[in-house]
């Protein structure tokens, strides 16, 4: 198969990183087969021609990729759904170059849609738009580093979904920022930050997180707008929380017990408030009478502050109200303005009520539906849809988690993973649990959110380990699975199937450049790209705010850049 005209339309950049990536697959792969009939595909570092040893960069002119589906010994299946991933694969990365393997890329028509529009002097500018940035594993990928970076060019920051069960960390010149409900975008001092209608909001956690902020230099309450459509977070709900997962026992979802589900359930029930209840605080108060007694009827032995409650939520209503609008209006009419808008997703796709690892999942939609329904906007509004994801993979609370490494033995690739990437969690404290990244899991999260393109988080925290291993496929009963399986106890027997790869020593964490990483290090992000058939444009690096990669709008599939002409 011979791929040299997909270097022709390419940009020099992609050029490069394709002929890697098709390097890769090509050069030093073998594949062995063990006792328990598991199959590991081990991919070597360097390739060895006529005497002469060529690194993965060094193989650019050598893009003859040889099949070796004949060492798979008969295994028909395992083979065709291999070779249709990789046909798959291939044909998103042409999709991305703008190019096909029949034909060759021409310039986008006049009449193609674009996010890009060349003015009077024919440079290029951002027509008005939404980018999005998701959490494509369990959680804590590092989102906000993601958004605090990108925030700087924005107009307009809002979170959609969740409540003070996210949260995000972000280091700026040695110092640690922590939101939970504040979008990590209002360290942008010209950005209006949004917190939309889909959001649940503790307020008494919201005011003190804005308060820390501004005795930290950062006074942002004039930039904060609540939308009036929001549901409240009440200290019952968190006690609720608490006593519902206690009930549950062994059997317990592992919740933040931030009385988030209990809100929600209070705002699906129809007897939630929200914020913009507080504008008329007769009416607030008889809300609040009728919900916080309906809790202790339902709650046996829960007792409720009533007066002490109201009493507060007075003290605070016009300072609330203040910040309060209809984000609605807001935010569609700064679409219309011509203002770039982004969206910080809250906790991740696999917590998703309906596509995660029911029922050890949050209580909203953190994917690419809660844009919509979380902020009021229309989806041909969208541009980017970014999805973060470690190199590795981490999960905090109880649920299926195929490739968890055990995390607590001294000297183990897990607690490598859990000490190095500092993996306790940004709310509870709780130490996360640690796996190898997940291909099926990811190939999950991007059909239902159609990256765009892939931030990939945390690579440094690999250095040192000899050998690295993605979890490539799930095999369940013989039979390769070609999704995630929605049942737990189909889940909590499958078998994953690894590939392994070569390690690295170097430090990274000064790498500016894809060039600057080591060349495994560069195998390891051009292998996990070409499995998942989405760019790779973001890599982590590093834990401080600049200590990223950014390879530039011809990695995303958003961007007119990727649509590289002939010429």
């Amino acid at each position: 198969m011979m791929y040299s005209h997909l270097l022709k339309q390419a940009s020099a950049n992609g050029a490069v990183a394709l002929a890697a990536m098709l390097a890769a697959s090509a050069g030093g792969a073998h594949t062995t087969r063990n006792g328990g009939g598991a199959t590991t595909t081990t991919t070597s570092c360097q390739h060895e021609e006529g005497g002469k040893r060529k690194d993965v960069l060094g193989m650019l002119h050598d893009l003859d990729v040889r099949e070796e589906w004949s060492q798979f010994d008969g295994d028909d299946e395992w083979v065709t759904v291999m070779m249709r991933g990789s046909h798959e694969s291939l044909g998103n990365i042409e999709k991305t170059l703008g190019v096909t393997t029949t034909t060759t890329a021409t310039k986008a028509s006049s009449t193609t849609e674009s996010r890009y529009h060349n003015d009077a002097i024919g440079k290029e500018r951002t027509l008005p738009g939404i980018d999005v940035v998701l959490g494509s594993q369990w959680g804590d990928e590092g989102k906000g580093k993601l958004v605090d970076m990108l925030s700087q060019e924005y107009d307009v920051c809002a979170r959609v979904a969740g409540g003070s069960n996210a949260g995000h960390t972000i280091v700026v010149e040695g110092k640690k920022y922590k939101f939970h409900l504040l979008p990590s975008g209002v360290l942008n001092e010209k950005a209006t930050c949004i917190i939309g209608n889909g959001v649940v909001i503790h307020l008494p956690s919201f005011l003190n997180e804005l308060d820390g902020l501004k005795q930290s230099g950062i006074d942002a309450e004039k930039r904060i707008l609540l939308s009036d459509r929001a549901h409240l977070v009440f200290d019952f709900h968190q006690e609720v929380d608490g006593i519902t997962e206690h009930r549950l026992g062994r059997n317990k979802i592992g919740t933040t017990k931030k009385g988030i589900g209990p809100a929600y359930a209070s705002k699906i029930s129809r007897n939630g408030i929200r914020i913009g209840d507080l504008e008329n605080f007769d009416f607030f108060e008889m809300r609040f009478r009728e919900l916080a007694e309906n809790q202790m009827r339902s709650h046996p032995g829960l007792e409720i502050d009533v007066e002490g409650q109201l009493a507060y939520y007075r003290s605070i209503a016009d300072r609330v109200c203040a910040m309060m609008t209809d984000t609605i209006e807001y935010t569609n009419e700064q679409y219309d303005m011509g203002k770039k808008i982004l969206i910080e997703g809250a906790n991740a796709t696999m917590l998703d009520i309906d596509f995660g690892t029911y029922p050890y999942v949050t209580s909203s939609n953190p994917s690419i539906g809660s844009v919509l329904t979380g902020l009021g906007v229309s989806p041909k509004k969208i541009n980017g849809i970014y999805g973060t994801t470690k190199a590795y993979c981490t999960r905090v609370g109880e649920g299926p988690f195929p490739t968890e490494l055990e995390r607590d033995a001294p000297g183990s690739i897990g607690e490598h993973l859990g000490v190095v990437g500092a993996e306790w969690g940004t709310t509870t404290g709780r130490a996360r649990r640690v796996g190898w990244l997940d291909i099926p899991q990811m190939k999950y999260s991007t059909l239902i959110n159609g990256f765009t393109a892939i931030n990939l988080t945390k690579l440094d925290v690999l250095t040192g380990l000899p050998e690295l291993k993605i979890g490539r496929a799930y095999k369940h009963n013989g039979k390769i699975l070609n999704t995630m399986p929605s049942s737990l106890k189909t889940m909590s027997e499958l078998e994953v199937i690894y590939e392994t790869l070569p390690g690295w020593t170097e430090d990274i964490s000064k790498a500016r450049n894809f060039e600057d990483l080591p060349v495994n290090a560069q195998r390891y992000v051009l292998r996990v790209q070409e499995l998942l058939g989405v760019p790779i444009r973001w890599i982590g690096c590093g834990p401080n705010r600049l200590d990223m990669i950014d390879r530039g709008e011809g990695w995303d599939l958003s961007s007119k850049a990727s649509l590289n002409s002939s010429e």
